[in-house]
């Protein structure tokens, strides 16, 4: 008998197709979150819970499934599960990493570039039969090339956008809890100093962190009092890092140039005073969302969990210490 398990959301067909052959499937077909207790009540009996990052599985929805074994994320970041609790259950925890780095650091560029030269304020203009004719100061914007990116978090997709900056001729200055390997350095021109220098210096900062309590309201007032007037601020992370009420009054006051954000503190939520901003350009968590990116995402998941569920190791197995 084929092992039981629930997907909770739609997923690309190929990424179904793998998890039919395999296992009992039910999937959530309407393709809309569901509450807690509805989750609680589609697991009771599953060995396997396919979920997405919107989806919370804490200690309750974990202890309701006496016969759970994996819960396998579509995400690089797993900050909705409660591993700890997973962990003493010996529950596996998977996610998706890798595969989305690209095109996450594309749309970090995406972000930066929108907001540096007012893309969307300028599209909202054109749309409205404003323009008229051509003017010298019509949306002046700001100059990418030559500028200083400040790159908070060089792991992979901190990588990739450093490797961009190159083609813009940008001077690259990085901050991380571990300082890169020297190699690392040299192949994207990056140099490490601490955060507050960083800040200071750049004109443009994106990060890109994990959540964690130590990076909960990463930025906050005191960071962004730190930078330029003229810099601007690319959030395509974790919504908590930065602290969304300090960014609101950093934006109102132009203490800071712009921002633009994929994510956001309270998410889907938004702080009300970002929408009448016209100096921050908001997204709605799609850094990874291109079609190849997002299939890519669903088939690991997909094959996490006919892993978990088959008595092998997961490719992506987030908290090993289980198979001990």
């Amino acid at each position: 008998m084929k092992p039981k398990v629930f997907v909770s959301r739609m997923l690309p067909q190929s990424a179904l197709d793998i998890i039919k052959q395999n296992c009992d499937m039910e999937l959530n077909t309407a393709d809309v979150r569901l509450s807690k207790q509805e989750l609680i009540d589609k697991i009771r009996d599953k060995e396997g819970l396919l979920c997405l990052l919107t989806d919370t599985i804490d200690a309750e929805v974990l202890n309701s499934s006496p016969t759970l074994k994996i819960v396998a994320n579509v995400a690089v970041g797993y900050d909705n599960i409660d591993v700890k609790a997973a962990t003493q259950r010996k529950i596996m925890v998977t996610n998706t990493p890798g595969v989305l780095d690209n095109t996450t650091g594309d749309f970090t560029w995406a972000l930066l570039l929108a907001v540096a030269r007012r893309v969307v304020e300028a599209d909202k203009f054109t749309r409205a039969g404003l323009y008229k004719e051509w003017g010298l100061q019509l949306f002046l914007g700001a100059d990418v090339y030559g500028k200083t990116l400040g790159i908070i978090g060089l792991g992979r997709i901190g990588q990739v956008v450093a490797k961009r900056a190159q083609g813009f001729d940008m001077r690259i200055l990085y901050y991380d809890v571990v300082r890169a390997k020297p190699e690392i350095e040299e192949r994207y021109k990056a140099t490490f100093v601490d955060k507050d220098t960083l800040l200071r210096e750049s004109d443009f900062v994106t990060l890109h962190v994990p959540l964690l309590p130590e990076t909960t309201h990463f930025i906050s007032t005191r960071e962004l009092n730190l930078m330029k007037p003229t810099a601007f601020l690319i959030n395509a992370s974790r919504g908590p890092v930065v602290d969304e009420a300090a960014l609101v009054e950093a934006l109102r006051t132009r203490r800071i140039a712009g921002a633009a954000l994929d994510v956001y503190e309270k998410e889907p939520e938004i702080h009300p005073g970002l929408i009448p901003l016209d100096n921050v350009v908001l997204a709605p968590h799609i850094a990874s969302a291109s079609v190849e990116t997002r299939t890519k995402m669903a088939v690991m998941a997909a094959e996490n969990l006919v892993a978990g569920v088959t008595g092998k190791r997961p490719p992506n197995l987030v908290n090993p210490e289980v198979l001990q």
